[in-house]
């Protein structure tokens, strides 16, 4: 049997009027090839449905052309609200890029999705600014998803150091601390994940081939 993997993206293009924001594109191609390869469906969504922005700064450098085309897979993302049920879904992937700071954070229909899914066993997982999309989850019994549970994201410091954080709502590390859970964090920009059961999380885009595997491993 096939997997099915629900990939959850942002469509904030912006911070503010002068800053323009979204999609990292690594963090949902890396992922996105990862699944492809061992032939696992993939439905990607976004709150608004539609075309999801990629940040410009995640095309800078040597962009592997392999991970440029899986672009074409975000022309048409379903919308959220669209998903009635989530129950043939083996998995939630979130994807990070500073967009998800804005729209993922209070949105309640990604928010009861990530509750069913794990409450069902099912995987969760999410990597650098992606954790955003967790830190609204609360379980059946009111406790908030991440409360005891040692997960990470991109740090307090690594915010610090791309100059953004005074453009954020939050600091996600500083968030998810304030709800409980049990924050590890490694050395700025280094390939970091924690698994506590279903829940699996990332720090950075350096993380992402090692949590889609991850993920993988797990479905396996």
């Amino acid at each position: 049997m096939s997997k099915h993997i629900l990939m959850v993206v942002t469509t904030a293009d912006k911070m503010n009027d002068d800053h323009k924001t979204g999609l990292w594109l690594s963090e949902f191609g890396e992922a996105y090839l990862e699944f492809a390869k061992k032939g696992y469906e993939v439905t990607v969504a976004s709150p608004l449905g539609g075309k999801a922005p990629v940040d410009d700064r995640s095309l800078q450098g040597d962009v592997p052309q392999e991970m440029l085309d899986t672009a074409i897979h975000l022309e048409n993302t379903v919308k959220l609200d669209s998903i009635s049920d989530v129950s043939g879904f083996d998995a939630v992937f979130l994807p990070g890029g500073h967009g998800t700071m804005f729209d993922l954070p209070d949105n309640e229909k990604l928010h009861a999705v990530i509750r069913e899914l794990y409450e069902d066993n099912k995987i969760v997982a999410a990597v650098c600014h992606g954790p955003a999309g967790l830190v609204g989850v609360t379980l059946s019994d009111g406790t908030p998803l991440v409360a005891g549970k040692t997960v990470t994201a991109f740090t307090d410091e690594e915010e610090r150091e791309t100059t953004l954080d005074q453009f954020m709502p939050f600091l996600l590390e500083t968030r998810l601390r304030e709800l409980g859970a049990n924050f590890v964090a490694a050395a700025n920009w280094t390939d970091h994940l924690q698994v506590e059961g279903n829940l699996i999380t990332g720090q950075n885009p350096q993380s992402t081939i090692s949590i889609a595997k991850e993920v993988i491993k797990q479905l396996a």
